[in-house]
This record gives C-alpha cells, structure tokens and sequence, in this order.
C-alpha cells in the first residue's frame, strides 16, 4: 500500500482528528465518526487477533488505510518513497545544488508524510537544500525548518487574497521563481 500519511487510525493525530475538518466534518460529527471508527477497530481487532490501529498509515482516506493493513494485510510504504524511487531521485540528485518541491497548502499534514516532506528527507540525505513552493503556508517556522525544509515560498505571500493567487497563478508564479533564483542560483 503506498501512503502519503502517516497517521495512525484513532486519536489527536487519527484520521477524524486531521482529515474531518478539512472534509467539512463538524465537532459533533467527528465525535460520532471517531465513536464509529473505533468501534470497527475494535470488532476487526478482536477477529484478527491483533491492533493495528497505531500503524503509520492506519488514518489515511478515512481508515481505508486501517482495513488494508488490518484485514488484508497490506503492507503500507510511504507513497513519497515509491515515487522517488520510480523516477530515479538518487542519479537526479548528482550534481543539483537545490531540490524545488511543493503542494498547495503547506499544513500539519504535510509533517504527516506527504510529499515535500519526504522530498526534504531524501535531498538531505544527500546535502541538497530543499525549498517548497506551495499556495499557502500554515506551518511555523520551526516546522518548516524541522521537516528540512530551507525555505517556503507562497503565493499568498505575495498575494493575501487566495482568489486572486488562483486566477493569476501563472504571474505570481514567473515572480516567485524570478525572487527564488535571486535567492539560490
């Protein structure tokens, strides 16, 4: 199974915890989906004989991940690494003096496994820099700095109005990579 979270099934770090705000799901409905979810662990746990709920990946896509492992016996890779390893990451990275990566929004997610976070893993195993470049960003300096990250670059730092960063992407992108090449190159 390749995974880009790494979330466990249940709790603060869970995947009603993290992915229920985001998919429109209010207080009460997430205690109900979290009174749900561990219900199903608890049934599927004593069948299989064993709790998976803790396992990295047990939280993605709503517990899909969870079922996977726990009742097919899936084994979760994280997805960054497969696709890294596809596309070559360790030759692309001879000689490159800066990895670029990004997402639309730089969150609390993003430290969960995705992709710029693990491209920053990778990059530093080889004393690349690694800058992200992204939509917004919601993470603390000291985030972005511990998930190796050197520096982010957001369209909403040069436009606040998340409409406009949308409808004149194109712009603010010719911009951002003009100020990151002054920056690195």
């Amino acid at each position: 199974m390749a995974c880009d979270v790494n979330n466990p099934l249940l709790g603060e770090s869970g995947a009603v915890a993290i992915f229920g705000p985001q998919k429109g799901a209010g207080e009460t409905e997430r205690v109900v989906l979290e009174s749900g979810l561990t219900r199903f662990s608890g049934l599927v746990t004593a069948a299989m004989g064993r709790d998976d709920t803790r396992l990295p990946g047990a939280g993605a896509a709503g517990g899909v991940g969870y079922a996977a492992q726990a009742v097919l016996g899936a084994r979760m890779r994280p997805g960054v690494e497969l696709v890294l390893d596809l596309m070559g990451f360790e030759e692309l990275c001879r000689g490159a003096s800066l990895v670029v990566t990004g997402e639309g929004s730089l969150d609390r997610q993003t430290l969960l496994g995705k992709t710029p976070a693990g491209v920053a893993k990778a990059a530093r195993a080889h004393g690349i820099p690694v800058v992200a470049v992204c939509g917004r960003s919601l993470l603390a300096a000291e985030d972005v700095a511990a998930s190796g990250i050197a520096r982010v670059y957001a369209l909403t730092d040069l436009e606040p109005d998340p409409a406009v960063c949308m409808a004149d992407a194109a712009r603010l992108l010719r911009d951002m990579s003009a100020e990151m090449a002054t920056d690195w190159l």
